[in-house]
């Protein structure tokens, strides 16, 4: 069981030391970078037979970058061509690394000549992304905006509901009398009397006041009728 058990503390451990390897090998890797004379139009490198960079050359110079991406070339032979002619020089990767080479082809003549200076060529610095860092805490909130303009005015709503009757009010007071109607046409004699019994003679003023009397009966009827023919008019 002892066994078993450190068995299984060296499996962990060796677990745990890959996971570095296996995250550096995930991370971009340093590139190299070649430069110095050459004569042609383009120089491009190879590394195993596989095409991995290419530059133009000018002014008689040429600089390229061999970038491995996120693969390990460490040690890994470099050749170059030049419009398509393998050169003579080949190098080395090296990670970051910066190498100052001439190449030439087979097709160019070596003439016995005085050593010339290279020219110096100017390494450009190679920036190499790093990993992408963590995102920053949030900003605080900004100020309001101005407010907008007022917008157009809506449709006019639906008509409400027909409300309850109210209460009915007082009465009201009573209008003035209007103004009274036309005498009507007199009513018919009514049927004489019976006649009264005879009177005693009296004096010529007895008989007067007789006739008098006579005249005040007959008006009173005629307004008795005159009432009785409004009263139905009424």
């Amino acid at each position: 069981m002892t066994k078993v058990k450190i068995l299984a503390l060296l499996v962990g451990m060796m677990t745990l030391l890959s996971v570095p390897a296996l995250v550096m090998a995930q991370q971009p890797q340093l590139p190299h970078l070649f430069a110095g004379a050459a004569t042609g139009t383009e120089v491009t490198a190879f590394v195993d037979a596989a095409q991995v960079a290419s530059a133009t050359i000018d002014g008689g110079n040429y600089v390229i970058t061999v970038d491995p991406g996120t693969s390990n070339w460490t040690d890994k032979a470099i050749s170059f061509n030049i419009d398509g002619e393998a050169t003579v020089e080949s190098g080395t990767f090296v990670h970051g690394e910066a190498t100052e080479l001439d190449l030439t082809t087979g097709a160019v003549a070596v003439e016995d000549t005085e050593p010339t200076t290279a020219p110096e060529v100017s390494l450009p610095t190679v920036s190499i992304p790093g990993p992408v860092g963590a995102d920053g805490a949030r900003g605080s909130t900004g100020a309001d905006g101005a407010s907008g303009p007022t917008g157009p005015s809506g449709n006019d709503g639906a008509d409400g509901a027909t409300g309850a009757s109210g209460s009915s009010g007082p009465a009201g007071a009573d209008g003035a009398s209007g103004p009274a109607g036309g005498a009507g046409p007199a009513g018919g004699a009514g049927p004489a009397g019976a006649p009264g019994e005879a009177g005693a003679d009296g004096s010529d003023g007895s008989n007067m006041l007789g006739i008098v009397a006579l005249i005040l009966a007959i008006v009173a009827v005629a307004g008795a009728g005159g009432v009785y023919a409004l009263t139905r008019r009424s």
